[in-house]
Parts: C-alpha cells; structure tokens; sequence
C-alpha cells in the first residue's frame, strides 16, 4: 500500500514534493492543506484534495505523515508541535541555535498522542548533520568546517522579505575562496564566521521606504546576518525577476583528522552538494525521510526524532536483502 502524503502549505517546497512523489512509485499525494483558499490552488497533479488548513484534523485518518512545507522559520515552532497531535509530521526547520527548543516542544507533543514527528531535515539541517557527526566519529582527534554557496539562502530570503518596506529579495551564501583552500589543504586555521562566508542581498524596496534603515535592519539581524560581512544591492523588480529568478545551492562538510600514535598521518572527509534547485533537493529529502516515519510509527516508535535517529535502511525502498546484494 502506497505511503499517504499530505503538504501543508504549497510553495516552492510543496511544488517540489509533488514533483518527487512522482519518483517514488510506494507514495502517493493523498491532500494538500492550505491558509488560503483551497479554491485558489491549482495543483499540477489532478484529482488531489485541497483542504483549508484549519481542517487538517478532521483529515488525519487519510494521512500516513504530514509534510509542513507552508511555514517560514517562525512559523514551524508553532505549527509543528500543534499538528504533530493529529499527524507523524515532518518539517525542514533549519534555525539551528533553536533546534533543542524546537525538538522539546515537539517531541512533548508527539508523545503526547502517539506519532513520529521528524524536524529539522532536509540537507543543513540535515544530509550535512549527518555526514559532520560520522566524520567526526571515524576521526575524532580533527575539525569540523562547514562552507555554503554560492547559493540562494530560502529562509534568509524570507527574513528579508519581512522586513518593513521589502517588497522582495533574494540572499546568496558566498564561501570564502581563501578559507575554503586553506581547510583543503590541511592547514587546520582558526576562521571565524565571518571569515568563512559572505552574504550578498538583492532587495527590491517598496516606493517610498526606507533604504537606508532597511540595509541596517538586514545587516543587524542577530541569527542571520549579524556575524557576516554583508552587502546590500537595491534593484528593481524586473531585474530580479530576470537576474535572480533560480534557488541553486550546495555546499561542503570538510573534517580534518589525525591517526597515528604520534599523529603523523592526516586525513581529510570531505562531502559536497551542487544544487540546481534548493526546494526540489529538499523535498527530496524530506521524501525519504518520510518512507523513515512511517517505518518507525509502524513499529512502534512515537515522539520527536532527527536524522541521527534514522538507521539508513529506512530510507530507501529497496528491502533489507536487496540493499545488501546490490549496494553493500
């Protein structure tokens, strides 16, 4: 029997799961859940259930685990927890300072009433957490280097779009070509956020704000922007819908680390994404750690869990004996 999905919320993220279930021939798109109106959206999958979003509960019985794609960092800590009553529900929170909060709130809730509910997945947090705690674990007299870009940032992007007199605004993630190199090489260097990436913000303002108060609110956002060296470009609408309309991403998980009992051997892991679309990996992502939940709810399991919690075989759709004749 197919794995049932439900999205909450249909942007660029819930595109991309619909998109994927398609690839994944054990899932079907079974609802979508929505704050606006379920009229005003047109599914590129026909014959798929639009629900409003207040009535998701009544509709928990038609759903093996819930997608909550609608919501922007401020919003999944209060969405999460709440559907994580009626659903096993997975979302890509990616605040990382906030993510314990987060996992106590949530996991009370799914405790509560008996589900899974999976957070902060997708590929930081995510593929990349997973990849620095093995490396870590294989070579643990080392360092840890995470490097991002260049790539459009999705959650920076919508800070900015919050802030008063943006009309829209696209964020790129930029390493440090010089820091990058010395990490490759071995040298082990100290870096500083600040020294590793730079953001750049293309921002179309709305007539008549602000600009010189918009640049300094992005440039102080604490979580964000704070501890970068930031620039920001003022641009028309047309130019960023011509220049900037892609969401690429990726980035690098690099451990440095020494054998030996003197050390005298070095080693370095290093494990890398080039993205076309953001969104798209994601869902991708999120897909698989779907066909995880419901494993898990199905023996048993209930409350809040991470990727680190996963055994890998979950993820795939390929049986126990098939995994090991063809890929071990």
């Amino acid at each position: 029997m197919a794995i049932r999905i439900g999205i909450l919320g249909y942007g660029n993220l819930g595109k991309g799961i619909e998109a994927g279930i398609r690839q994944n021939p054990d899932m079907e798109l079974a609802a979508v859940f929505t704050r606006r109106s379920p009229e005003s959206l047109k599914l590129q999958t026909e014959g798929v259930p639009v629900y409003s979003a207040d009535s998701a509960k009544d509709h928990a019985d038609e759903i093996d685990v819930l997608m909550i794609c609608g919501g922007s960092a401020t919003d999944l800590p209060k969405q999460t927890p709440e559907f994580a009553k009626y659903f096993n529900v997975i979302d890509s929170f990616d605040t990382h300072a906030k993510i314990p909060e987060h996992f106590a709130n949530v996991d009370q809730a799914a405790k509560e009433n008996g589900h899974v509910a999976m957070i902060s997945v997708g590929w930081d947090p995510g593929l990349f957490s997973l990849n620095r705690m093995m490396a870590g674990a294989i070579l643990p007299d080392g360092k840890d280097y995470t490097f991002w870009g260049k790539g459009v940032s999705q959650g920076h992007s919508d800070a900015i779009r919050r802030i008063e007199g943006v009309a829209d605004a696209k964020q790129y993630t930029i390493p440090v070509d010089e820091a990058l190199d010395a990490v490759r090489s071995g040298k082990n260097p100290e870096l500083t956020t600040r020294q590793k990436h730079t953001r750049e913000c293309f921002v179309v303002a709305k007539e008549g704000a602000d600009k010189a108060k918009i640049e300094e609110e992005i440039k102080t956002m604490p979580n964000y922007f704070s501890d970068y060296d930031t620039t920001v470009h003022f641009i028309s609408q047309e130019e960023l819908s011509r220049d900037h309309s892609g969401i690429p991403h990726g980035g690098f998980v690099i451990r440095c680390g020494k054998t030996g009992f003197n050390g005298e051997n070095q080693h370095i892991i290093e494990y890398s994404l080039k993205l076309d679309s953001n969104p798209e990996f994601t869902s991708s992502v999120l897909l698989a750690y779907a066909r995880a939940t419901v494993r898990m709810c199905k023996e048993g399991m209930k409350g809040c869990k991470t990727i680190f919690d996963v055994p890998p075989a979950y993820l795939s759709p390929l049986d126990g004996e098939t995994l090991r004749k063809q890929l071990l």
